[in-house]
């Protein structure tokens, strides 16, 4: 006995997750959506998050029922393949879309292990890597500048793989939080600074970012404890931002 709904895609339902493509309707209803297998039920086995509804192909929720009703016990949606068109943010749909309620940040506690501090990181693919690089290297902690790519972005969703519901992120000032905790040294991924490859063993401090094309904000460089530096070998004029924090984590941590 398969406890699913069959019925044709509700215009509303069609209606509200269009919607959520748009972050000031995500704000409003407080949720987004994710989309594909791998997300869908990374998001739903960690239990961090509640998911409000499944939409999915037939099949797909036929051969995945059992384990989503180990994690939500909520409507199930059977949805046609252009149905799912519709309503998808990908240029290919991928067989289901959940749509979850957004998490609450936790308070961050930030001694005693490395948090990553985010300015101005506006690329939704960039956001979404860096989360996941956090997340390999056991970062808890991401503290994104205001103007930071939405975490609940759909490139964003795609591009942590699962990995939003293992971090802890906050939009706050950088500038009051660094000031807030001037105990604990400031490191700034920076063209001229310490080399990275001389530095490691790092148990504490907050690991500044800046902004794809602008760096770091002045005013916040100007009161890091040290900047740090990938040595350049060839001839190209900068770093992706993700591609940096995960060579930076990966010399500090080591």
């Amino acid at each position: 006995m398969h406890n699913y709904h069959s019925s044709m895609l509700s215009k509303s339902d069609t209606k509200y997750i269009q919607s959520l493509h748009q972050k000031k309707f995500r704000d409003v209803e407080n949720s987004f959506f994710a989309e594909g297998n791998k997300v869908v039920l990374d998001l739903l086995q960690s239990n961090q998050l509640d998911c409000l509804h499944i939409f999915g192909l037939e099949d797909w929720l036929h051969d995945n029922e059992a384990v989503l009703r180990k994690n939500y016990q909520g409507p199930l949606q059977v949805v046609l393949q252009h149905e799912l068109e519709k309503i998808s943010g990908l240029h290919t749909p991928n067989q289901v879309l959940a749509v979850f309620s957004k998490a609450h940040p936790k308070p961050v506690m930030p001694n005693d292990k490395i948090s990553l501090l985010l300015d101005d990181i506006q690329d939704p693919g960039n956001m979404g890597t860096i989360i996941r690089i956090a997340d390999w290297f056991g970062i808890n902690h991401i503290i994104c500048s205001t103007h930071c790519a939405d975490i609940y972005n759909p490139k964003v969703i795609q591009s942590t793989m699962g990995s939003l519901s293992r971090v802890n992120i906050l939009y706050t000032n950088l500038l009051d939080f660094v000031n807030d905790h001037n105990t604990i040294k400031t490191f700034a991924a920076a063209l001229n600074g310490k080399d990275v490859t001389t530095i490691s063993g790092i148990k504490e401090g907050l690991l500044i970012i800046g902004n794809e094309s602008k760096g770091i904000n002045a005013n916040l460089l100007q009161i890091v404890n040290e900047k740090i530096t990938i040595p350049r070998l060839g001839a190209a004029e900068s770093l992706n931002a993700a591609v940096a924090t995960g060579i930076i984590l990966s010399h500090i941590t080591s």
